[in-house]
């Protein structure tokens, strides 16, 4: 009994390896984020405070006004709200939130170390029109959620450059 519990445990570390399953490591920026100023389209939005709270736990020191910094540009940073789905009743059931966000990196100098990229995530979820409180905290939630997503997305990309 003690053997076939020894040997599963064994079995579990050398088939994740096998199915190239590994654990995330912290991203390798390049050189020139060490320090980093931040130019985002609405500096107070979610995804803004997320994308400094993620470069920051990476090891980039994200700065304010420092001239000889790189600078992390995010012309674009929308979220909408669209209608899905309409009822039978002539009444949304439906929404689709999407949210879309542009960035690129330059250096000190101004050359464009990343170019400009996309990137967009979007969620669909119910709307009860008897019960709008619950719906208006999905809506936010969702607006949350997605905005985390990209900030971390956005870390990921600029992690893969710097190999």
């Amino acid at each position: 009994m003690k053997l076939n519990r020894l040997l599963c445990l064994l079995a579990v570390p050398v088939l994740l390896n096998a199915c190239g399953f590994h654990l995330q490591s912290k991203p390798d920026f390049p050189l020139e984020m060490q320090r980093t100023r931040l130019e985002v389209q609405d500096p107070y939005s979610q995804f803004a405070r997320r994308l400094e709270t993620h470069l920051e736990q990476n090891g980039v020191n994200v700065v304010t006004s420092l001239p000889d910094a790189a600078v992390l540009e995010v012309p674009l940073n929308a979220a909408r709200k669209e209608i899905q789905s309409i009822g039978d009743n002539a009444r949304v059931r439906e929404f689709l939130l999407r949210h879309t966000v542009q960035f690129r990196l330059l250096a000190r100098d101004g050359t464009e170390l990343i170019p400009l990229q996309t990137i967009e995530q979007s969620r669909v979820y119910s709307f009860n029109e008897q019960d709008i409180l619950a719906a208006e905290r999905e809506d936010e939630f969702l607006r949350n959620d997605l905005a985390d997503s990209l900030a971390r997305m956005v870390v990921r990309r600029l992690g893969t450059y710097g190999k």
